[in-house]
């Protein structure tokens, strides 16, 4: 079966997560991808899972978001690297780039200058805050400008507790999905005008959209939402709960009014339905922290077995509060193919990480392991049309790598 993206070249001068796992969701629907590296190689390759206290040597974060791509190593501080790369972008497709905006500028590697390369490029740029405005050459990770800037940290946690931080790559993750939304349409934008297209993506702009609920309200009101406080909920069958083996269960109902007599009958409260303190929203709403407490002590008394088993009886919309090894194993989950598969040729088979989608009648998967740095310098080059002789002199320059 073949892949969507098929025939597709992608041209990825990016580091660390969002860049290339957008890259690795386009290789994965069969785009050729082609990461250039540093002669220091991807700072994520010296990531290492022993320090978050895995025990294991495979880095599988930068097999995730590197999966099925080839590797070239061009030295971008050398004064012929900008030639290399406008060669593998005029037989490119697409041309994704995290660099900040006086690093492109440097190195000549701009929308204008790769255009003259190749008319109908796809230039993709990714920064934590923009290309202009004053803030477009500050660094940006997915922990500040993601989580931090763009508000979502300020709404987390409970008070007077300091906002937590988020989990790594959860913001580059997000921003990979909307970096190949983007250049999928730019592709088509492209095809339809004949003619280069230029596409710009944000840290900071898809964690404000990632909470555009609380946004868009304060864009009118000019306030900010409270952060939950689970002991007063506005909505105490929206909330979270301990039972008693130590889990934790969710409540999720933005119906109130409809789940409210489900909710009674599963906790054996169904005297509260008939309840006139009780029978409207609004009141429950007001009474929220003895509904709470009282709703608390109910679940406390079984454990995480017996409230699943009772709460889908009754039609309650709820979920456990996971462990990542339960979501590895969720049958769920495996059902839905979220897992895949990979044989490496050095650590053997492991699995990881399926696109988040898929497509009926295409190939949507991973499509082998992470290259080895530099492993197709050669290769790509004589793709791009340079000869032997053209490869091992910018080698002796100093422009590409030895591989």
């Amino acid at each position: 079966m073949t892949g969507p993206l098929d025939n597709i070249k992608v041209v990825e001068l990016s580091t660390w997560v969002a860049g290339p796992a957008a890259a690795a969701l386009m290789r994965d629907m069969g785009a050729d991808v082609i990461k250039v590296e540093a002669p220091t190689g991807d700072a994520l390759r010296a990531f290492s899972l022993r320090n978050l206290g895995y025990e294991t040597d495979l880095n599988t974060a930068f097999e995730l978001d590197n999966r099925g791509k080839r590797s070239i190593v061009v030295d971008l501080e050398n004064e012929r690297a900008g030639e290399v790369i406008s060669k593998l972008c005029s037989r490119a497709d697409v041309f994704i780039t995290n660099l900040t905006q006086p690093r492109r500028k440097r190195y000549g590697l701009g929308f204008e200058a790769l255009k003259k390369a190749n008319p109908r490029l796809v230039y993709t740029s990714l920064t934590g805050y923009g290309t202009h405005g004053p803030d477009a050459d500050r660094p940006g990770f997915d922990y500040s400008a993601f989580w931090a800037r763009s508000g979502i940290m300020g709404l987390m946690g409970e008070p007077p507790s300091p906002p937590p931080l988020c989990r790594g790559g959860q913001g580059d993750h997000t921003t990979a999905l909307n970096l190949a939304l983007a250049t999928l349409a730019a592709l088509r934008l492209r095809d339809s005008q004949n003619r280069a297209q230029y596409t710009e993506v944000t840290l900071y702009g898809t964690g404000v959209w990632t909470i555009a609920g609380d946004v868009s309200a304060s864009l009118v009101t000019r306030t900010s939402g409270p952060r939950h406080d689970r002991s007063t909920p506005p909505n105490p069958i929206w909330n979270s709960y301990r039972t008693s083996d130590d889990r934790w269960i969710l409540l999720v109902h933005p119906a109130p009014d409809r789940f409210w007599p489900l909710v009674c009958s599963a906790i054996g409260r169904d005297d509260w339905s008939a309840d006139p303190r009780y029978d409207s929203a609004p009141k429950r709403s007001q009474l929220s922290a003895e509904l709470s407490t009282a709703i608390s002590e109910a679940f406390a008394q079984h454990d995480l077995a017996y409230w699943s088993q009772t709460l889908d009886q009754h039609g309650v919309v709820w979920a456990p509060v996971a462990t990542i090894p339960e979501v590895v194993q969720d049958p769920q989950a495996r059902e839905m193919g979220f897992f895949h598969s990979i044989d490496h040729p050095e650590c053997g088979s492991f699995e990881t990480l399926a696109a988040p989608f898929s497509i009926r009648d295409a190939a949507v998967v991973p499509r082998g392991p992470a290259p080895g740095h530099g492993a197709h310098t050669r290769e790509v080059l004589q793709e791009a049309g340079l000869s032997s002789d053209d490869i091992d002199d910018l080698k002796r320059s100093g422009a590409i790598g030895n591989q």
